[in-house]
């Protein structure tokens, strides 16, 4: 790699670009009589520190080029981890921050993307697969439940969506039939 490994430095790219010796200066491989015009880092641990090479040599630096090599795995995992979060420090999400503040947010989940995970964190509430996750979303209530709360949500919605009182509507007895399965679901399961 020519230039791109060095951190970006505009006073240092400037100058190097501007310098009226640039074009001066002689390739730095041993023999060649051509300019040094293209610079590349000389390792990996000085990597503002450069060769300069005419295009030929620059071209074989970089085919031979290995900012890895002498790394073991490990390290060079490390090495792209860091450079993954531009080698700033992060943490796990819903983990405390640096001043020990938790930085866990409640996170608003209107489509139920995050309902699995809920339902691990809540094993008291049955699943949404279950039939009696289902009864709760139809009757629209959330564990724990009592027998007194089912009655008071189920009379309410049978006075809503009653066929009766939306003009014979087959939608509201569809609903009408699903509501009294759910409560009857329920039921059993409060005894």
């Amino acid at each position: 790699m020519v230039a791109s490994m060095a951190k970006a430095n505009p006073e240092r790219l400037m100058s190097d670009r501007l310098d009226p010796r640039s074009s001066l200066r002689a390739c730095d491989r041993p023999g060649c009589a051509e300019s040094g015009e293209y610079r590349a880092p000389r390792s990996r641990d000085r990597l503002d520190d450069y060769y300069w090479f005419c295009l030929e040599h620059v071209r074989e630096y970089n085919k031979s080029w290995n900012y890895y090599s002498g790394m073991s795995d490990a390290e060079v995992e490390a090495d792209l981890r860091r450079s993954t979060t531009w080698e700033r420090p992060t943490w796990r999400f819903g983990a405390a921050d640096s001043a020990g503040r938790s930085t866990a947010r409640k996170i608003r989940d209107p489509f139920g993307f995050f309902e699995d995970e809920a339902e691990e964190r809540r094993p008291n509430r049955p699943s949404i697969h279950s039939p009696e996750g289902r009864a709760l979303a139809v009757m629209g209530l959330e564990p724990p439940l009592t027998l007194e709360q089912l009655k008071r949500r189920y009379k309410e919605l049978v006075k809503k969506h009653h066929p009766d009182a939306n003009g014979g509507d087959r939608a509201a007895e569809e609903r009408l039939k699903s509501i009294n399965e759910a409560y009857t679901t329920l039921r059993r399961l409060l005894g």
